[in-house]
């Protein structure tokens, strides 16, 4: 999608700007910002320098105060650090963002208009393409401020927009906008009414959603379920479009979903705009909650997704807690004389499996999917569950539960869509 809201900030060397408040101390800030610059090299950008200050509440003009603003500018006015983009963990108002641009005279991000940038780059389809332009615009129209932009040519047919006596560019920039998210309002419940009817279609199989945070691995999750290629990479936001694959377990058939990642902070906006996608988490009947158990904040990974999920539907569904990337686990081993708490990061594999074991039962469960490692074991799993519900609405199909001595092989190319 080429728009005027999405700019080319490709193979540019960045600076990422965090606070450090009562709410978060300075190792919460390093791990959110080591997450931004994992979404600026998403991006095509290259983390080169990051900025902290401690602050109790962020300056009202201009983020951070006024000596760390002076310490940022002069580290971008050296021109062999050739820094071509400044961005901020926290959403910035409009009136932060233009004292910033007038102070550093370069281009200015905040985590929202960095993961809107990504959306825009990897939306493929016409309805995540419409869902992502619709929250560039309702994250733009409070910032027209600091824009003054022809939006004439944006708005399609023939001719421009003529301003009617005494109207300022800005008041007819807001005009177009506003006629921009009105329309592509109607087009989303246009591609939601046949969303709908293709949910219909679909009958009563049971269906199991794929969620989580983003890049733990559902989609290589879904592919080794499925048996299909589904589009997978190590990188934040791989995907934005629900794929369904209909899937059979030992002859039991049911619809698997991939969806869109979850992430820390993340706009209100993109909540908004992808409430139809996430449908596919309402309408599931049981949910994988897919984790990387190899990264160090992963428990307040799972409290974000859980957060996100019960925005989306308060209804409580069957969930199973899929910790993935076992392969990639590590830990420190703590000396035997030491005589300080231990951390999180000192709790080895085995620890973690029986402290998540005896609070969720057989709820849980850890894999690797690269590796293959338990996917038998987490297929027997969600058979189980899938069991459950298949029976009491096709009670009888008794001979689809009865033990083979060999199951029909698993089947997942059927796009279900």
């Amino acid at each position: 999608m080429k728009d005027f809201i999405t700019q080319e900030i490709k193979n540019e060397n960045a600076v990422l700007v965090g606070l450090i408040t009562q709410d978060q101390n300075e190792d919460k800030v390093n791990e959110y910002l080591d997450e931004l610059a994992f979404l600026a090299e998403t991006a095509g950008l290259r983390p080169t320098k990051r900025f902290l200050q401690k602050m109790n509440t962020p300056n009202t003009a201009t983020f951070v105060g006024k000596g760390k603003l002076q310490e940022i500018g002069d580290f971008i006015k050296d021109e062999d650090n050739e820094v071509g983009v400044v961005i901020f963990d926290d959403e910035l108002s409009a009136r932060q963002l233009r004292n910033i641009e007038k102070e550093f005279k370069i281009r200015i991000m905040d985590r929202t208009s960095l993961i809107l940038d990504i959306f825009a780059m990897r939306a493929q389809t016409s309805h995540a393409k419409a869902q992502v332009e619709l929250a560039q615009y309702e994250y733009l129209l409070p910032r027209l401020t600091r824009m003054w932009t022809h939006l004439e040519r944006q708005r399609g047919g023939g001719g421009t927009i003529m301003r009617g006596p005494g109207e300022t560019q800005l008041e007819t920039d807001r005009r177009i906008i506003l006629d921009k998210i009105s329309r592509l309002k109607q087009q989303l419940k246009d591609i939601d009414k046949q969303k709908t009817v293709q949910r219909k279609n679909r009958g009563k199989l049971v269906r199991v959603a794929l969620v989580g945070y983003t890049n733990v691995g559902k989609s290589t999750l879904m592919t080794l379920l499925s048996k299909s290629e589904v589009f997978a990479e190590n990188k934040l936001f791989a995907t934005l479009d629900t794929t369904v694959r209909k899937v059979t377990v030992k002859n039991l058939p049911f619809l698997l979903t991939d969806t869109v990642g979850f992430i820390r902070k993340l706009p209100t906006h993109l909540v908004e705009s992808f409430k139809s996608t996430l449908d596919e988490v309402r309408e599931a009947d049981i949910l994988l909650h897919v984790v990387d158990i190899s990264h160090p904040a992963f428990e307040e990974q799972i409290e974000v997704v859980e957060k996100t999920l019960f925005e989306i539907d308060k209804t409580e569904k069957p969930t199973i807690l899929v910790f993935n990337k076992i392969d990639a686990f590590s830990h420190t081993v703590k000396e035997e004389d030491d005589l300080t708490p231990k951390k999180r990061e000192n709790y080895s594999l085995e620890e973690l499996e029986q402290t998540w074991f005896s609070k969720l039962k057989e709820n849980c469960i850890f894999i690797s999917a690269k590796e293959k490692k338990n996917i038998d074991e987490l297929k027997e799993l969600i058979y189980d569950k899938v069991k459950e519900i298949h029976i009491t609405r096709f009670p009888y199909n008794d001979f689809l539960y009865q033990d083979y001595e060999e199951d029909m092989p698993d089947q997942g190319d059927d796009q279900a869509e």
